[in-house]
């Protein structure tokens, strides 16, 4: 059978899956869902906007110190709207602050809790502009593709793009910059906070990537699940959280002690079609 659209020419040969069929744990079966620790000797974060790497990878960067999250929407527009921008009013700026150095500020707080770098892009989010500006995954990519290269990532985590425009784009983009880098770079997606939370859509988002020949399972990912730690890096986003809780409801999402899924991207295992009826 084909499995979501792939079509007859993705399936495995039929001798592969009775071989996987006939021996339930071939010597490869073992090692799915491990990573490395070599695959993380040097790690990246992309974040499509101060807080969200710190939302979703918290867990990670603690346990791994020296990460760099390249935050991609990090830039000022050329002038603040008049009323003030609906999700900036909600996190309790007004007309004249310095909205984008206020959220800098905290991101740098809170990343430095974590022993995490920053690195800030100046592309402008889609809040700000008209449509017809918004920055796209085309626009970003060659950075993204750089800055991974340049500093050698091992292993990037980006998000798997859940119901906004700017978490969108940087997933594409991610998804772009992933075929462009060292092919050995070992590729994650991490869940948006809040988003995730929506009924049914990170399924969407995993059937698509599957339509698209991207694979992502879930990965053991080793992490130092310190809640105390995350809470206070999470407790710097102090404009953040406001409308954060006012929305979402995110600080009881934030206590439940559930863990931060990593989801690695790659293709099938030989053989995966005989792996379920």
């Amino acid at each position: 059978m084909a499995l979501l659209g792939l079509g007859r020419e993705s399936r495995a040969p039929r001798s592969a899956i009775l071989a996987v069929m006939a021996d339930p744990t071939p010597p490869e079966m073992r090692d799915w869902g491990l990573v490395g620790s070599a695959e993380l000797d040097r790690v990246v974060v992309i974040s499509p906007h101060p807080d969200d790497a710190v939302l979703g990878c918290s867990h990670l960067m603690s346990a791994h110190p020296g990460v760099t999250v390249i935050t991609v929407y990090a830039g000022r527009p050329r002038e603040y709207p008049s009323p003030m921008e609906r999700w900036d009013a909600l996190c309790g700026f007004v007309a004249g602050d310095e909205v984008h150095a206020a959220r800098r500020a905290e991101d740098a707080a809170a990343l430095s809790v974590l022993d995490a770098h920053p690195v800030w892009l100046d592309f402008v989010e889609h809040a700000y502009l008209p449509r017809s500006e918004w920055v796209g995954a085309n626009d970003i990519v060659d950075t993204l593709t750089k800055i991974i290269s340049d500093l050698k990532a091992t292993a990037v985590f980006a998000p798997f793009g859940l119901a906004n425009p700017d978490h969108d784009f940087t997933h594409e983009a991610a998804l772009m910059a992933r075929g462009r880098v060292d092919p050995n770079t070992a590729w994650f997606l991490y869940e948006d906070m809040g988003y995730k939370h929506i009924p049914g859509l990170l399924a969407w988002r995993i059937t698509q990537l599957f339509r698209k020949g991207v694979w992502p399972t879930p990965a053991a990912v080793p992490v130092d699940v310190d809640y105390a730690r995350k809470q206070q890096a999470v407790d710097c986003y102090q404009s953040q959280m406001r409308a954060l809780e006012a929305e979402w409801g995110i600080r009881e999402k934030l206590s439940a002690p559930a863990p931060e899924q990593y989801w690695r991207i790659s293709p099938p295992p030989p053989g995966w079609e005989g792996l379920s009826g």
